[in-house]
């Protein structure tokens, strides 16, 4: 019988009708919870279409819990322990408990109330499991974990360094080194929101310095996700023929 289950709600592969069918199902759920999130007052209806989804979210959640031994190939209490640990069982929990959580007395504050509402769009990261592109993409970074890791951290190293450097070279134009972190980012980036910029011709120099390495910096994580995902939709045919 768990067997059956974990078949049914795992990612259809074309060859389970029941399957397919949750996976049209759990989809249009989540859309449905996550409608209330574009508008800015709450309406009745959407109150009670809440509490509906973040029940079948929840039984969804169990049934999940329950096959954990079938999902992670284990036997005995381990991959029963294991399972809340992994990424989509936290969000899964991150997407339920928004609607369960008491909002009286002294947590009745606009800021917390904000906070639950926006944890709920947890919930559009729960189709995840159900796309086979994103599927895809999901073995993509997977496979591509040591470059991608690899690149962050020259990224984290490069804006640190410029980050040092213009705020010593230039400290009027800013106020802590946050600021100077910040401008970095935005300067890697090549985004350039203008609100924060240095006004000496030394400042100036950094901040060419720093864009031009920036669009070097950046390119190679879309260039990596992109080779990968072109092999894995290579590997991914040669597995169908």
């Amino acid at each position: 019988m768990r067997k059956k289950i974990f078949e049914i709600i795992e990612k259809s592969d074309g060859s389970n009708f029941w399957s397919g069918i949750y996976d049209y199902f759990m989809i249009a759920v989540i859309i449905l919870s996550i409608i209330p999130l574009a508008m800015k007052e709450e309406i009745a209806c959407f109150v009670l279409t809440d509490k509906i989804t973040a029940g079948i979210f929840i039984i969804d959640y169990i049934l999940r819990f329950l096959t954990a031994d079938y999902k992670f190939k284990q036997k005995g209490i381990k991959p029963f322990v294991r399972y809340p640990f992994s990424l989509m069982a936290i969000i899964d929990l991150a997407a339920i408990l928004p609607t369960f959580v008491p909002v009286n007395g002294g947590l009745r504050l606009l800021k917390f109330v904000r906070m639950l509402r926006a944890a709920r769009v947890f919930r559009a990261f729960k189709a995840f499991r159900y796309s086979k592109n994103i599927l895809i993409i999901k073995k993509t970074l997977q496979s591509s974990k040591d470059s991608l890791i690899a690149v962050c951290v020259l990224a984290l190293g490069y804006i640190l360094f410029a980050a040092l450097v213009i705020f010593n070279v230039e400290p009027d134009s800013f106020d802590s080194f946050f600021d100077a972190v910040y401008w970095a980012t935005v300067s890697l980036t090549t985004v350039g929101y203008g609100d924060i910029y240095p006004v000496s011709a030394v400042g100036r120099f950094v901040t060419m310095i720093s864009s031009v390495f920036g669009i070097a910096i950046v390119a190679l994580p879309a260039g990596i996700i992109t080779a990968g995902y072109m092999k894995e939709i290579e590997e991914d045919e040669e597995r169908k023929s």
